[in-house]
């Protein structure tokens, strides 16, 4: 009876232990947090050079979900009225970043930022209450050059004038139409200096001239970049980063960075995020690797968050990022507060122009 009860003491230990180890496996496996993207190139370099690296250092798993920018705020809105967040971190615009909606959606990460206060390796603003920044890049005009041969397209007069430079065009039409009425307005003349408020009534009649000529009005990144595959269309409106992935994978594209459009990116971190501890752990970890800011940015033709990562990108991927002293200067950067306070009356207008 003892050696029986000495037995079954043993194996219980040994069942107590096994079942310990599988548990420790199981809360491992269990490990994660949920980051909304938009897809496409930008969440397959993210995925290279921090996801995958942070999943193999931490053991923390990223989970990633794709959507438009406007779709992937409209979900995050749905949760925070629902209390449903199911969602940790995701991408969102400079611009929306310092919108009232975002505080609402958003934690205010200035607690978070204190830590990098002193970090003078850090772009100004790059760690601030609306976020993280992820990156810079530009909206800007884009073209085929086999259709289009030195020295192409330079301007947005140039990309409305159908008559010196034929062939069918691409526009963004994505919730978010400011980028769209300042193209027009840039070529109907309108200076940079003078962009802001917008004229809302003299871009839609310039646009006018060129809807016949829009063969896609484009909603994510992957649309924007698949008509320059096909032979769709021959000039767009498109972000840098999807423009260099095109120019990668060998099509004869260029782009021009006069009167482009700055814009930047953030990591947000949403309200009763579900796993925000792990969310805070990559934002550690993405503020400490330049290198793979770098990489990233090589990649996306970027500019990233810190002055050591812009520094250990190539010598043509610095040339081109839209920070570099000689593309800067040619950039336009939005009102965000204007843009913001006139978003509703922009979209109303938007919709009703779409709808004529």
């Amino acid at each position: 009876m003892r050696r029986f009860l000495k037995n079954c003491t043993n194996a219980g230990l040994i069942a107590a232990a096994v079942f310990a180890a599988l548990g420790s496996v199981s809360a491992s496996a269990q490990e994660k947090f949920v980051i909304a993207t938009t897809g496409g190139t930008l969440e397959q370099e993210l995925r290279t050079h921090f996801f995958d690296p942070f999943t193999k250092e931490t053991g923390i798993q990223v989970i990633t979900v794709s959507g438009t920018g406007a779709e992937n705020v409209a979900r995050i809105k749905a949760m925070a009225q629902t209390g449903n967040v199911e969602w940790d971190l995701y991408q969102a615009g400079e611009i929306q970043a310092a919108s009232e909606l975002h505080k609402s959606m958003n934690e205010d990460m200035t607690e978070f930022c204190r830590a990098y206060q002193g970090d003078k390796d850090l772009l100004p603003g790059a760690c601030a209450s609306s976020g993280v920044l992820s990156a810079y890049g530009t909206t800007l005009l884009a073209y085929n050059t086999r259709s289009f041969p030195a020295p192409g397209l330079k301007t947005w007069v140039d990309f409305f004038n159908v008559e010196k430079f034929p062939g069918q065009r691409s526009m963004p039409n994505f919730n978010d139409p400011w980028r769209v009425m300042a193209a027009a307005l840039l070529a109907d003349g309108v200076q940079p200096d003078g962009l802001f408020p917008l004229d809302v009534d003299r871009a839609l009649a310039k646009l006018d001239t060129i809807r016949p000529h829009i063969s896609l009005w484009w909603k994510t990144g992957d649309q924007s970049t698949q008509g320059f595959r096909n032979g769709e269309y021959v000039a767009g409106e498109i972000w840098q980063t999807r423009a260099s992935a095109l120019k990668k994978e060998g099509q004869p594209l260029a782009w021009s960075q006069d009167q482009a459009f700055l814009v930047g990116d953030r990591w947000a971190l949403i309200k009763k995020a579900p796993h925000r501890a792990n969310a805070i752990k990559f934002l550690e970890y993405f503020l400490a690797h330049p290198q793979a800011q770098a990489r990233v940015c090589e990649a996306l033709t970027c500019t990233p968050a810190r002055y050591s990562a812009a520094k250990a990108m190539n010598a043509e991927a610095q040339a081109a990022a839209p920070t570099s002293p000689d593309v800067f200067e040619k950039l336009i950067r939005p009102d965000a507060a204007w843009i913001n306070a006139n978003n509703q009356m922009l979209l109303e207008r938007w919709n009703e122009w779409n709808q004529r």
